[in-house]
């Protein structure tokens, strides 16, 4: 069908409220102004100048001017300016920033309300002018836009339309700040290069307080955002000149502002220990898509076309049959000459759709480069460039979402291409957000590969930020400026500038005198001291990054079926948590609730999550103390088994001590005997304080053999619920009320199941279902009237045992010497459950604590739970004793106590300590205790000790008893007192704040009440006058009133 067929149908049309709807897409303004850098980017401009004017009879005080040596527009490329939407950019290939042909005009309008533009090409000067208040003057609906243009050598205009031209120029001399010819062309004169543009924008938006929303009189070298803080805002969100020096990924254009040049950054050259990791994935395919739908259309358009012309051509031939006359034969030729064009046209449109598509199953790839930021070092995050513009800045992923000192200051960079994710129209974010969030989870998990790869977590954070002059506990303030600290931050980072003149990166070599150096803005080539990179015409030296690779850890069958597990087992939890809450409806439901309800729990829980949250806040922290020295006993036990005193005295000999979960967690004493389900003898006296009702006698049963395997079994899956729940509590704790209430509540609970399980023993099985205690357990001879002492601590009384018979089957409990010897040996290794260890997993090493042993003939086995490993790797793992993936961190003896650890345990048994009525000790115990008081000393180590850290390494035994401890520890606490007094302070500083904040609220809400009581009375008095006899004395009745009012009105 014609296009003249649509000459009557009803357009589109842009109304000059567009204007204003367009420009809202900047929320942040420093983008709006970025717009328009694009565009002299993308023109080719080596400089551009952003400057401002006074003008006092402007609105804002002051012209917003942009000018650039680009290569301009003539007269008609010009008319694309006033076409929304329309741009010449747009290609699969294109490297230009600008996608959308709507950045000038929605830029320019939400800085000012009119913009006029100058621009010069070859030999012509063309004048835009798009002004919102000329149409509001003038009340007009439809977009209007002057574009007059002139000769460059004779300045006359160049226009068949004279009526036209004067329209034109009347308009801009009426409402633009030139008010005649001679002015106009003073603003081309300023465009000092063969072409280039100028765009000057006035009648600035203002702020609520009338002040325009730049600030340019703070800092006359650059333009702020008006009412931003200096403090908590990132400088690129406050300094138009911090914003421009990282706008690009490469610069290649010289940017100044009021007349100083920007310092542009290449973030790659600015970081401590740059690395690049090679990334590909096929997730990206919203943009590839796309393309290939527009493809496939645009190919069977020509593919119809040229179907069409050739259907043209066959039937031409047949009609003109033997006719060769010159007329006959020239259409022919032509009709051929346009389907053959046509079909090589759907061919290659063809072509192009083949390679689309083919390019869509092609994974993309894009290059992750990281760095540590040591200039400062609360600036980190990843900066995500799009075909080399900036399009989101200092976004946290991986390690630093979770608030702690791993990954901190750590900075990544990507440039990600136009196909393979589309910014959004404003260049402050993605259209695609699933597929954007997939690079974030992408660049997290390099993130922490990176991490690893700089290995500053081995070496220690904190010690690592100390060279550079970190010396602050808090996060954010700046490193040192002394000068030692500043030539070693100038080391490791060279400095990189750029040519004035060829625009070229050089890297400057090191020198003690160039640090802290102010370099000229016109610095160029032949000012390098390298010689061989002082020259223009010498090449750009590339940055040879190292590259790194991500290590994924492959997850085991095991892995997955006990990750598994564990989301079952917190989704049965929650579950259980929601059927027992109860919802209160109204004050009846308050009432019946328990009368021991009480709000104190919630306080302790809320002041514990407050002090938690400022943990997290603050990410410099001091190691808490291991749970083996927090629990630790002041002064050896005389006895190694304690037990709460009874109330009263009974002779016989006490049964087996039960500890808490608490003692267990620092030494794991041998275990008590397994439960059985007989009853106890009345002889039995209470086993502790906390079980008041003894349990009635009853004959009992001996257990078989696979009930005693099951007893074991049971008591393993117990005993290791309660030392992960005591685990979890412990990390938890905060307050004393917490840490003296739990475990009195447990205690009393597994004294009470000791009291069941020790009235009747056959022997004292060991708690871990290992080969050879199963064997034992099996094996053991059963004689009726035999009694066996059962042998804890050298204080202990031999119990007997007394006679069982069921069904007629005798008991025996007689044990021979060849099996006492495993026994006790599956003992021993018992004793290992709790041990501090470090074990080393995919090449690095991780704290843990033993939480379970099994021992056969050959080996020993230990569970290590760690404190803490990635997200990748599983919370525990199985270990043989003695090898080198393993090995001992603290011993879990007093000789590992501080002073501030060394005071009674509260409220609980002391833990169980060696026999101490063995012979003396052997030399390997001796060196093993050196070993790990070195360990303890080197850990605990305070900065600055008189004693070098080193020579304790080399301390004999004699030495270290010699060594000050009192000494040490002092200085120890000094520190750490220290660092608590600047968390006190500061907590201290936030609680006032809050206190104040929650007074002005009161304020407020007291004003709005008097507010809301003055209405009433002015209601009351209003309805008074309408209606004389109407008679409101109460809020309610008032209320009620005005309800009865517009229910009748309804």
């Amino acid at each position: 069908m014609a296009y003249s067929s649509y000459s009557n149908l009803s357009r589109a049309q842009l109304t000059f409220e567009y204007l204003h709807t367009n420009s809202t897409t900047h929320e942040f303004l420093f983008g709006a102004l970025a717009e328009l850098v694009d565009n002299s980017r993308d023109a080719n401009a080596t400089r551009i100048d952003i400057y401002t004017e006074k003008r006092t009879e402007l609105r804002g005080g002051y012209m917003l001017c942009f000018l650039d040596d680009g290569i301009g527009m003539d007269p008609n490329e010009a008319t694309h300016v006033i076409q929304f939407g329309k741009s010449n950019k747009r290609s699969p290939g294109s490297t230009h920033i600008g996608q959308y042909g709507n950045g000038l005009k929605s830029g320019s309008m939400r800085i000012g309300k009119d913009f006029i533009l100058f621009t010069k090409k070859g030999n012509t000067l063309t004048c835009l002018f798009m002004s919102r208040t000329f149409h509001e003057e003038e009340g007009l609906d439809e977009v209007i836009v002057p574009l007059p243009s002139w000769d460059l050598t004779t300045k006359e205009p160049l226009t068949s339309d004279p009526e036209k031209y004067a329209i034109e120029t009347e308009l801009i001399f009426k409402y633009s700040p030139f008010k005649n010819e001679q002015q106009l062309m003073e603003q081309f004169g300023k465009i000092e290069s063969s072409s280039g543009t100028l765009v000057i924008i006035y009648n600035l938006k203002l702020m609520d307080n009338r002040e325009p929303e730049l600030d340019v009189e703070t800092d006359h070298q650059d333009i702020l955002m008006a009412g931003t803080p200096v403090e908590g805002v990132k400088p690129e969100r406050r300094s138009f000149r911090a914003y421009a020096a990282v706008l690009y990924i490469d610069p290649r254009m010289r940017i100044f502002i009021q007349g100083h040049k920007v310092r542009t950054k290449r973030l790659s050259c600015c970081l401590y220990k740059p690395r690049v990791y090679k990334y590909s994935s096929t997730r990206f395919k919203t943009r590839a898509e796309q393309e290939v739908k527009k493809a496939d259309h645009l190919a069977k358009i020509a593919e119809e076309k040229a179907r069409e012309a050739e259907s043209k051509r066959l039937a031409l031939e047949a009609r003109l049959g033997e006719d060769l006359s010159k007329d006959s034969r020239a259409i022919l030729r032509k009709v051929q000459d346009s389907a053959m064009m046509l079909r090589q046209d759907s061919d290659m449109k063809k072509r192009i759709l083949e390679a689309k598509q083919k390019a869509l199953k092609e994974p993309k790839e894009l290059n992750f480069i990281f760095g540590v930021n040591i200039e400062q070092r609360d600036l980190d995050g990843m900066f995500v460039y799009n075909c080399s513009r900036l399009i989101k800045m200092y976004e946290k992923t991986g390690p630093q979402l979770e608030g702690g000192m791993a990954c901190g200051g750590v900075v990544g960079v990507v440039d990600v291409p136009y196909l393979v994710l589309e910014p959004t129209h404003n260049k402050q974010d993605f259209a695609d957000a699933k597929e954007y969030r997939h690079l974030l989870k992408s660049m997290g998990e390099h993130l922490a590969q990176y991490w690893k790869d700089s290995n500053i977590a081995q070496k220690g954070i904190v010690k690592f930020w100390d060279e550079f002059g970190y010396l602050s506990a808090s996060w954010s303030a700046p490193p040192s400026s002394e000068s030692r600290y500043k030539r070693r931050r100038a080391m490791e980072i060279p400095l990189t500038i750029q040519c004035d003149k060829c625009l070229k990166w050089r890297t400057l070599p090191f020198q003690m005198d160039a640090v802290d150096k102010r370099y000229p803005d016109s610095w160029v080539c032949l000012m390098n001291p390298d010689s061989s990179q002082d020259r223009c015409d010498t090449p750009e030296q590339k940055q040879n990054l190292p590259c790194g690779v991500l290590k994924k850890d492959k997850q085991t069958a095991e892995d997955k079926q006990k990750e598994l597990a564990e989301k079952i087992k917190q989704q049965q939890e929650k579950l259980e948590a929601l059927q027992k809450t109860t919802t209160i409806k109204s004050a009846a439901d308050l009432k019946k609730l328990p009368l021991d309800v009480s709000m104190k729990p919630t306080t302790e829980s809320s002041s514990q999550a407050t002090r938690s949250s400022e943990r997290s806040i603050t990410r410099p922290r001091s190691p808490p103390l291991p749970a083996h020295l927090k629990n630790a006993p002041s002064v050896l036990p005389s006895r190694t088994t304690s037990q709460r005193p009874s109330r009263t005295p009974a002779p016989t000999p006490s049964p087996p001590k039960v500890e808490t979960s608490r003692s267990r967690a620092a030494v794991k004493p041998p275990q008590p005997a397994a439960k059985s389900a007989s009853k106890a003898t009345p002889k039995t006296p209470p086993s502790s304080r906390g079980s008041r009702t003894p349990a009635k006698a009853s004959p009992a049963k001996p257990a078989s053999a696979g009930q005693r395997k099951r007893i074991i079994e049971e008591e393993d899956s117990e005993e290791e619920e309660e030392e992960e729940e005591e685990e979890e509590e412990e990390e938890e704790e905060d307050s004393e009320e917490s840490e003296q209430e739990e475990p009195q509540t447990k205690k009393s609970k597994m004294a009470a199941a000791a009291s069941n399980r020790g009235k009747v023993i056959e022997k004292t099985l060991p708690p871990k279902r290992g080969k050879l205690d199963e064997m034992n357990i099996h094996s053991q001879p059963e004689k009726k009237g035999v009694t066996t002492p059962t042998r804890q601590t050298p204080t202990s009384v031999p119990k007997s045992i007394p006679t069982q018979q069921q069904h007629g089957t005798k008991a025996k409990a007689t044990e021979k010497a060849p099996q006492q010897e495993p026994e006790s040996d599956a003992k021993n290794t018992q004793k290992d459950k709790g041990l501090l260890v470090e074990v080393r997993v995919n090449k690095e090493w991780y704290t843990g604590k033993v939480i379970a042993v099994e021992a056969n003939k050959r080996s020993v086995r230990w569970k290590v739970k760690f404190d803490y490993v990635p997200r990748s790797t599983p919370k525990d793992r199985w270990v043989f004793k003695g090898s080198d993936e393993v090995r001992l961190m603290r011993p879990p003896s007093p000789i590992s106590q501080t002073p501030d650890t060394q005071q009674k345990t509260e409220k609980g048994p002391a833990p169980m300590e060696p026999d101490t009525t063995q012979p003396g000790t052997s030399r390997e115990v001796t060196d093993s205790l050196v070993t790990m008081l070195r360990t303890m000393l080197r850990y605990f180590f305070p900065p600055a000790f008189r004693i070098p850290k080193d020579d304790v390494n080399s301390m004999t035994a004699e030495d270290l008893v010699a060594f000050p401890l009192k000494e040490y520890f002092q200085q120890y606490e000094s520190g750490l007192q220290s660092l608590c007094n600047s968390y006190q302070s500061r907590a201290d500083a936030r609680a006032k704040a809050v206190e104040e904040k929650s007074n002005s609220t009161e304020v407020k809400l007291k004003e709005a009440d008097e507010k809301l009581q003055t209405l009433r009375t002015n209601i009351v008095a209003l309805l008074q006058k309408v209606q004389e006899d109407i008679d409101i004395n109460t809020d309610d009745e008032l209320d009620a009133y005005i309800e009865d009012l517009l229910t009748k009105g309804d």
